[in-house]
């Protein structure tokens, strides 16, 4: 059997940790029979061999920008059916100013809604929020999420816009509060698939911190999102 290939392409702001994030689940990979290689920038991308031969790409890099090469050679990738994985803003929130790139992850990062402002003290915490991840019926089911219950979070709440072309694993509300300006509940997907060609695309939004990766379910969806995503020989 032809060893599977796992590119962990990592960079961007430095605030999600990505050397540390990713480092996470590298023993994972290679336990799972990976060949993993690692990158600190997106240039690997724009090498048509390199990404041919990869059967898995995770990515962690937060905002930060791609060039129309690097993305071309993600996206062809991916159709011809490299998965792509990754978490919080190292897949939901890169690339900003790519429209081609939101088209392909299917969800945008828009706000993590803070606490009162009274309780406000200038910290990353000031924006970190109970909040309950809830599975989907789609997700009770599918492989990513089976048998995961919904589970309670402290942590940054991601608010994303998206398109209805990705399938929703497990949902987020926010509620509407007092000093907040929107006047009814919204929910946001939290963990969704999305089949782009031939390629399988997994996104998790919790993941802000190595501490909230190393939450037993939220590891858990990261590492199945992660076999799931890799290229099939069926292609389905």
């Amino acid at each position: 059997m032809t060893q599977k290939r796992a590119l962990v392409v990592r960079g961007g702001w430095e605030g999600h940790q990505p050397v540390e994030a990713t480092e996470l689940f590298l023993p994972f990979l290679r336990g799972n029979g990976y060949a993993v290689r690692v990158e600190e920038s997106t240039e690997i991308y724009a090498d048509g061999a390199e990404m041919a031969a990869t059967d898995l790409v995770v990515q962690c890099v937060t905002m930060s920008e791609i060039t129309r090469e690097q993305l071309a050679g993600l996206t062809a990738a991916v159709e011809a059916g490299t998965g792509f994985t990754g978490w919080h803003g190292g897949i939901a929130d890169s690339f900003r100013a790519s429209s081609d790139y939101l088209h392909l992850v299917g969800g945008q990062f828009a706000t993590h809604p803070g606490k009162e402002p009274c309780e406000r003290r200038g910290e990353a915490a000031d924006n970190f929020l109970r909040h309950t991840i809830s599975l989907t019926q789609a997700g009770r089911a599918h492989p990513v999420t089976a048998g995961i219950e919904d589970f309670t979070l402290d942590t940054e709440q991601y608010w994303v816009l998206h398109d209805d072309l990705i399938d929703v694993l497990a949902t987020t509300t926010h509620p509407a509060r007092p000093w907040q300006p929107w006047h009814r509940p919204v929910t946001s997907p939290a963990v969704w698939t999305r089949r782009w060609g031939a390629g399988r695309i997994v996104v998790t939004t919790p993941g802000h911190s190595v501490d909230v990766l190393e939450h037993p379910d939220v590891r858990t969806i990261v590492e199945r999102g992660m076999l799931w995503a890799t290229r099939t020989a069926s292609g389905s």
